[in-house]
């Protein structure tokens, strides 16, 4: 059976990362994405926030588990999750650079675990997160970063941008596992 792990903080999720997640589902028999959160990092959006727009931007792919883990190796927890591939994607040559580097290292820690690269088109590969909180603000920032995100991410920006309270009714206990 091949189990795939795709991770990131996914603050916020991008359609980049949702290009990612769909190509996994048609590579992999079972895949979770999973939030790796660093307690030591700042987030524009909560761990809760960040679990429930990942959930509904992948409501459509009923294989998909999403999940957290803190502070730890991504190979651990794929490890732990009993994975046999890590996805990672490769959007420009600096990517390449770095997760060619974490692919050695990670196989060292877990050599029964590969790391499959993936491209993403051109019309993707230049969004970022970060790129995307730094387009919300501007006017007529919405037009912008609507092309950019999941309706239930822009949906956050723009509750985030109105200073209205979340509407999440994830409670935080859900945050850990599935």
């Amino acid at each position: 059976m091949r189990k795939g792990v795709y991770a990131g903080s996914f603050d916020p999720v991008t359609n980049g990362h949702l290009w990612m997640i769909e190509h996994g589902v048609g590579m992999f028999d079972e895949m979770i994405v999973a939030i790796g959160d660093n307690p030591d990092k700042s987030y524009t959006f909560s761990l809760a926030e960040r679990l429930a727009m990942l959930r509904e931007t992948t409501a459509h792919l009923p294989s998909l588990r999403v999940e957290s883990f803190e502070n730890s190796f991504l190979v651990n927890y794929a490890r732990e999750q009993g994975a046999n591939f890590i996805l990672r994607g490769i959007r420009e040559a600096a990517d390449y650079e770095f997760e060619r580097k974490m692919r050695y290292v990670n196989a060292d820690l877990a050599p029964h675990i590969d790391t499959v690269f993936l491209m993403p088109p051109r019309e993707i590969a230049e969004v970022s997160s970060t790129m995307v909180k730094g387009l919300v603000g501007p006017a007529g920032w919405q037009g912008v970063v609507r092309q950019y995100v999941p309706e239930p991410v822009f949906n956050r920006f723009l509750a985030l941008r109105a200073g209205r309270t979340s509407t999440l009714s994830l409670d935080i206990s859900e945050t850990k596992g599935a």
